[in-house]
């Protein structure tokens, strides 16, 4: 068995930035993973039908159970001469750690897998340690582990995506949603015997136009945003007219938002456009005009399936929530002995599943600037990693003792 240090927390974290691990692909990450929890000691480690991994430290009773959580999959890497260091080699270097996922979010996981093994031993309440899959693309893997019949119930959700030091309390989430507007194909050759569908584009644009100048907004969040970040004609080919042309939103949603509420503030935006081009170019345009969440085919690496409508929710914890103020407290602002600033992420995370949807209490907490994330200037700086080590170590009890107390719920 080997003894848990953050020194050896970044020599594994090292080795995470070497193993690829697209969504879909964590596989070898996960193995590794695993791994590293059997050798520090777990009392329990396994992997979940999607693949996700599971470690548990268990406490000596009489406290709350407190989940650890960062991802097991990545970003594309891009172009690799794009990089100042190699995106896969793990260096260290002008005292940061570089590569794909230094900061999002291996490295804070490498952090948190030790920290809770440094912890065993000494706590109440039993630490989980959860990595799941899929979260870049939907948080397809939390969603699973948080599943109401036979998923994880932890008191406190403690995420690992940088925060600069902070606790982060809440994000927007993130939906996408589908215009479809449906025509006659035909060869170009012969455009009278069509219906091009990319002629209903220009209300459809209009619509979404609309519907950006008027976001909601929250007063800790800040405001909603919506943009169209995509148009696919089918057929695709060059020289036939379509008769489908999907528009995709990206839409950076409020707590309160639904799927439902989201599609039929969509159709009303595009409504009195969709009406105009009705009485004067397309004779039944109202018929020809679809509105959905997107959906996308998902396969884990263990073989599971699934089709998912692409909805990542939003949270916002209150600042004044018994977990927010201890963690604050416990965490403090470096350099200072005033309790951490409590600040939401501008990304969203897996929060949106443990706290939106199955209202378990989640904060943020971890090193990295969230500039970093998924561009290739990726790094984290080893001083605050240390320090948010060692903040780890205050942060677990806190919260285990706040929801000993009787604070939480």
């Amino acid at each position: 068995m080997r003894g848990a240090s953050f020194d050896g927390a970044i020599e594994f974290a090292r080795d995470l930035i070497r193993i690829p691990s697209l969504s879909g692909e964590e596989g070898d990450l996960a193995r590794r993973v695993v791994a590293e929890m059997k050798a520090l000691g777990y009392d329990d480690v396994r992997t979940d039908e999607l693949g996700s991994v599971i470690g548990v430290v268990r406490g000596s009773g009489g406290g709350g159970t407190v989940m650890l959580s960062a991802h097991l999959d990545m970003v594309a890497a891009g172009d690799p001469d794009g990089w100042e260091y190699p995106p896969f080699d793990g260096v260290i270097a002008g005292g940061c750690l570089h590569g794909r996922g230094a900061m999002d979010i291996k490295g804070p996981l490498a952090l948190q897998v030790h920290a809770a093994a440094a912890l065993k031993g000494t706590v109440g309440g039993d630490i989980i340690v959860a990595h799941p899959v899929y979260e870049e693309r939907g948080g397809w893997g939390m969603d699973h582990l948080v599943r109401p019949e036979g998923g994880l119930r932890p008191d406190v959700v403690i995420i690992g995506e940088s925060t600069h030091g902070d606790i982060a309390i809440g994000h927007r989430g993130r939906t996408e949603v589908e215009i479809v507007a449906h025509g006659l194909a035909g060869h170009a050759s012969a455009p009278d015997r069509a219906r091009n569908a990319l002629d209903l584009l220009p209300a459809i644009l209009a619509g979404v136009r609309d519907l950006a100048a008027r976001p909601k907004s929250d007063a800790v969040l800040g405001p909603s945003s919506v943009v169209a970040t995509a148009i696919d004609a089918v057929p695709a080919s060059l020289n036939v007219i379509p008769d489908r042309v999907a528009v995709t939103l990206d839409w950076r949603t409020l707590p309160e938002d639904t799927e439902e509420s989201l599609v039929a503030r969509v159709r009303q935006s595009l409504q009195p456009h969709i009406e105009r081009a009705e009485e004067t170019t397309w004779p039944g345009a109202s018929e020809s005009v679809e509105f959905r969440i997107a959906v996308a085919t998902q396969m884990s690496y263990t073989g599971v399936e699934v089709a998912r409508r692409l909805f990542s929710p939003g949270f916002l914890m209150d600042p004044a929530d018994p977990v927010v103020t201890a963690a604050a407290r416990a965490v403090g602002k470096r350099g200072s002995g005033t309790p951490a600033r409590v600040r939401p992420w501008a990304f969203a995370t897996d929060g949106g599943f443990t706290c939106g949807v199955r209202g378990i209490p989640t904060i943020g907490f971890a090193p990295g600037e969230e500039r970093h994330a998924h561009t290739n200037t990726e790094r984290l700086d080893l001083e605050e990693a240390r320090w948010g080590y060692g903040r780890y170590l205050e942060l677990v009890p806190a919260v285990q003792g706040a929801v000993r107390a009787g604070l939480v719920r």
